[in-house]
């Protein structure tokens, strides 16, 4: 029997136990093509709360009933009639918060050889880190030597995008949340310097550690911390719209900037990416990365909990900053 994370209701706020069912059911045969994985490990990533939403966005809304969707890697048990796979071939894909999942294999990339551990191709070497890399280096347009702002600084995406910045010669101010992180941020990761939201004033933080300002604002959380970093951004300064978590569970209107006109001003672009328009490109990022983790020019960390059962109060530790690096969640019997 597969277990399954169905939603069964769209959230108001944080999502709650009653939002989910768990549901066992029995693994079909395969059709022609087919192939059938058994997932190892899912991924927890902010923009899950968008996808339980019924709203016009990039990607259609989980529809009630459904499996709940999520990046996973899995291995594949078997296989009908599939030149492109083999079993024991390790997968990574969108195969949802499930054990099992049946697919033709579309959109799902083999992990040739595994340099690094597994949980890394959830991570650093998975969808964050596409996040990452495309996001500093296209959107961004990063050039050596920049100054660049990262919110989320100690999050599966923040922290990937202030080391392939250091990487570039960049200053690097991370914006995160607690001390301990901020001390992980710059200790280990190699910041410049990181402001604490919690207990610092972000204004004045970013002042000081800009003082002639930001060429590139990556934007992990949107609302207060978006609009402090709008009114210190330089001459024709990027700033890439990657999330906002600071927003996703609000049972009011979502915040929008108010310091816009600094765009204006400063000849500004603010710009949107989704990872998926990259998708062709993957392996290019993947290849640098794992070069970069073996030379030891950057880090990866993950969380991992374990558990389908504990979906619900895993996916919490996104929104109450309760992680550090990646979450992920083991699926075990």
């Amino acid at each position: 029997m597969n277990k399954q994370i169905l939603l069964v209701n769209r959230p108001v706020g944080l999502p709650k136990d009653s939002d989910w069912k768990l549901n066992k059911a029995e693994i079909p045969e395969l059709q022609e093509g087919e192939i059938l994985i058994e997932q190892d490990y899912l991924s927890l990533d902010p923009a899950m709360r968008g996808w339980m939403r019924d709203v016009r966005s990039y990607i259609p809304p989980v529809g009630l009933g459904e499996v709940m969707r999520a990046g996973t890697l899995g291995r594949v048990l078997k296989v009908n009639n599939n030149p492109k796979f083999k079993v024991g071939d390790i997968v990574t894909g969108i195969g949802g918060v499930q054990q099992f999942t049946v697919t033709n294999g579309k959109g799902y990339l083999k992990i040739e050889s595994a340099q690094r551990p597994l949980t890394e191709y959830l991570g650093t070497l998975g969808m964050p880190g596409m996040t990452a890399y495309f996001g500093i280096l296209e959107v961004g347009e990063l050039k050596d030597g920049e100054v660049v702002v990262v919110s989320g600084a100690a999050g599966a995406v923040g922290s990937v995008v202030g080391q392939i910045a250091k990487i570039k010669g960049c200053k690097v101010i991370g914006i995160a949340g607690g001390k301990d992180k901020c001390d992980y941020v710059v200790n280990e990761l190699g910041f410049d310097a990181c402001i604490d939201y919690k207990n610092d004033n972000v204004a004045a933080g970013l002042k000081e550690h800009c003082p002639k300002g930001m060429d590139v604002y990556f934007d992990n959380v949107g609302g207060d911390i978006l609009d402090a970093c709008l009114a210190r951004i330089s001459m024709h300064a990027r700033i890439v719209i990657c999330g906002a978590i600071s927003q996703y569970n609000n049972e009011t209107p979502v915040k929008g900037p108010s310091n816009y006109m600094s765009l204006l001003v400063n000849r500004g672009t603010m710009r949107g990416m989704v990872v998926f328009d990259y998708a062709a490109r993957y392996h290019e990022a993947r290849v640098q990365m794992e070069q970069w983790l073996n030379e030891g020019k950057m880090k990866s960390k993950e969380d991992v909990y374990e558990g389908i059962e504990n979906f619900n109060e895993t996916l919490h530790r996104l929104f109450n900053g309760d992680k550090n690096g990646k979450l992920i969640l083991k699926v075990s019997e």
